[in-house]
């Protein structure tokens, strides 16, 4: 059976969510080894996407084929009883054969909190950016506004060497203040390497009075790394949600064994 697991995570001690010859500090290994334990047998998983070093999730997924003998409150269980504390299987749910967590994904949500306050936050160290100096978020809205849409993203890609297609759809990036903090929230159909940590770093420059809010369009237009900000660090950035079309009737009860 196929089955779609959501997934959270603290990435601080992992070298990022995809399994590496080099480390076994990875969130898809850590969950790979488990399922294989239970299995008796390699077990192999497919991610929604790759989070990089650092970066956290409350809604990663991944799908996973196994052998049905296991209730899904069975393998919940059995996950969540043998991994790590900091990753943990927020539910398990049937899905025809043939979906695959990142073909299948429609959009992604992700949200990044900076730190205004030049007080040290001890217990948000890990989740946030400490950037200590206060924000124009009005400039960052304006400049945001104008990413907002279908582009070329080559500017905000971490990627030299990147061979496809730069074009992305971002359908939203929501500013919002808080008392010592900045929320952005981007949502769209899909993000390039480092893209919302870029997108982040020039928004905060922005922010800074750094750089020229109208001068987004530029950016875009001329498709070079080096003229976008600096990279933002990873504690600060979460992928919150995978978009999937017809969500009701993927998780149908004609995949659940209960």
């Amino acid at each position: 059976m196929n089955y779609k697991l959501t997934i959270e995570y603290d990435g601080t001690r992992y070298d990022g969510w995809q399994r590496q010859v080099r480390t076994e500090q990875t969130v898809q290994g850590k969950i790979e080894n488990v399922l294989s334990r239970m299995e008796e047998k390699d077990i192999q998983i497919f991610g929604a996407g790759r989070t990089d070093g650092g970066v956290h999730a409350r809604g990663q997924v991944a799908n996973v084929h196994l052998s049905g003998n296991r209730r899904k409150r069975e393998i919940l269980e059995y996950l969540n009883a043998y991994l790590p504390e900091d990753i943990g299987i927020l539910r398990v749910d049937g899905v025809p054969e043939r979906f695959h967590a990142r073909l299948w994904a429609t959009g992604k949500c992700y949200s990044y909190r900076i730190g205004t306050d030049s007080c040290k936050s001890v217990f948000d160290r890990k989740y946030r950016y400490a950037l200590g100096k206060e924000l124009d978020v009005e400039a960052m809205r304006r400049a945001a506004a104008d990413l907002v849409g279908t582009h070329d993203f080559q500017s905000f890609c971490g990627n030299p060497k990147m061979k496809k297609s730069t074009v992305r759809k971002v359908t939203e990036i929501l500013i919002e203040e808080f008392p010592h903090e900045v929320k952005l929230t981007f949502r769209g159909n899909g993000f390039l390497q480092y893209m919302v940590r870029i997108l982040t770093g020039t928004l905060i420059e922005v922010g800074l009075h750094q750089r020229d809010p109208e001068s987004m369009g530029w950016l875009l237009e001329q498709r070079k790394r080096q003229l976008a900000g600096c990279t933002a660090p990873a504690q600060g950035l979460c992928l919150e949600e995978v978009y999937y079309h017809g969500e009701e009737e993927l998780l149908t009860t004609s995949y659940n064994n209960n």
